[in-house]
């Protein structure tokens, strides 16, 4: 590295993990490149919002340009990382190969379809914005084709499935169960809405199986009180577009599919298997550092790093991603004036989850509490974690409104006519009825 140029740092990721680290970067201290194929940054905890007509993807979405428009230091190149040569200092892409001094892989993870192809094509994942925009417009679509439907189609087009209790499924399912019940009567009032029903899908014994027994059962009162069908013990096996198939041997008529069931990490071709864990995470140390590299680090979800408390690593959530982006920009400054790194030590902040108006969990380390107070709580932090003052005040809005309207007025469906998105499912035969 030549003593007259700043050091070379890329950035693969602007998710929670990568933009906190590029902004706890002191200016000028190096040459960043930030690669990403989005042109922004995505609020995820938000997503379920944009998929339910709740709020507008612009609301939760942060170009890049915008964010770091003061920062002469960092450019951004929009394209895929395909492979890491780690000895030769070398990145891969799609718009060519680029050098580094110093790498962070903040690429986040996907979801886990575990292998199997025909669920990876036919439902619905939530793990980008425009994957909300694709259920919400599906949803939509759906109640304008059961106007003219035969009765046999209509049954699969009235059930929609969320495969995973977690807090993705459960706050998904909660939402969907609220339009059902608030918003899609006034809209399609030819509809029998007693027919929908809202199903969750959950393979372990609970909904909000990593929580506490107070959240478990609250999430399951809740949901049920929404009606929405709770089904736990149960895994699918096979899903062909229309017929969704359980280990039960049972199945279950759905034209929408929402998997929620957990993740993967977006692995980047180049390491040794060994640095790697069958979650598909880069083993690090306590400093973030690759295992067998030191000018090479993982953060945030993308990262395993084992302690005596978190022999698995720690929990894929933005607390996690966020303070190990701060914690590596100070030592990434240590590095540079050749002084001792800090360790990451985890501060468990608590988790939470909503399920619906007035329903939510909150466990914090020092009092768990449900209810009416807990759903103020999850509004407050989420609302303190969204990145710009204006994007707060327009949530704010939206959500006041909603509050006391209970009618959101964003259900649009956003899609080229021209090009009618029929891979997640099959072409719907017209039958000329008048409802």
């Amino acid at each position: 590295m030549s003593v007259n140029h700043k050091p070379r740092l890329i950035v693969l990721g602007g998710g929670f993990a990568g933009l906190q680290l590029i902004e706890n970067i002191k200016k000028d201290q190096f040459d960043i490149l930030l690669i990403d194929q989005l042109n922004h940054h995505q609020f995820q905890p938000l997503f379920y919002q944009v998929a339910t007509s709740q709020i507008e993807p612009s609301s939760i979405s942060f170009p890049f340009r915008k964010i770091f428009q003061d920062r002469k230091d960092v450019r951004i190149r929009l394209t895929k990382a395909i492979s890491i040569d780690p000895d030769s200092k070398v990145i891969a892409t799609g718009i060519g190969d680029f050098e580094f001094d110093f790498l962070v892989i903040a690429t986040g993870c996907k979801t886990n379809y575990f292998g199997n192809k025909n669920i990876k094509k036919y439902t619905y994942g939530l793990k980008s914005t425009y994957q909300a925009i694709s259920i919400r417009n599906s949803i939509l679509e759906n109640f304008e084709k059961i106007l003219y439907v035969d009765d046999e189609e209509k049954e699969s087009l009235m059930n929609i499935v969320v495969v995973g209790g977690g807090p993705t499924g459960v706050e998904l399912a909660g939402a969907l169960a609220e339009i059902k019940r608030d918003i899609l009567p006034k809209d399609f009032f030819r509809i029998d809405f007693s027919k929908m029903k809202i199903i969750l899908l959950e393979g372990s014994p609970n909904t909000l199986n990593n929580m506490s027994d107070m959240s478990r059962k609250a999430s399951t009162d809740y949901l049920q009180a929404l009606d929405v069908t709770i089904r736990t013990g149960v895994h699918v096996t096979d899903y062909d577009g229309t017929t969704l198939k359980l280990n039960t041997d049972e199945t279950l008529k759905s034209k929408h599919v929402i998997w929620a069931a957990g993740v993967t990490g977006n692995i980047i071709k180049g390491f040794d298997p060994e640095n790697i864990t069958l979650t598909n995470r880069y083993k690090v140390d306590r400093m973030n550092r690759v295992t067998g590299y030191t000018n090479i680090f993982a953060i945030g979800d993308i990262s395993c790093m084992e302690t005596p408390k978190y022999s698995k690593g720690h929990p894929q959530v933005a607390n996690v991603a966020i303070g190990q982006g701060k914690l590596l920009a100070e030592n990434l400054k240590r590095i540079i004036a050749g002084t001792s790194l800090k360790e990451y030590k985890y501060k468990d902040m608590g988790s939470m989850a909503t399920i619906g108006r007035h329903k939510a969990v909150v466990e914090l380390p020092f009092i768990k509490f449900k209810g009416y107070f807990a759903w103020f709580v999850w509004m407050f932090l989420h609302l303190m974690l969204i990145l710009s003052v204006r994007n707060k005040l327009i949530i704010f809005i939206n959500w006041a409104w909603n509050y006391f309207s209970k009618n959101s007025s964003l259900r649009l469906i956003l899609k080229d006519d021209e090009h009618v998105h029929l891979a997640k499912q099959k072409k719907t035969k017209a039958k000329p009825t008048f409802i």
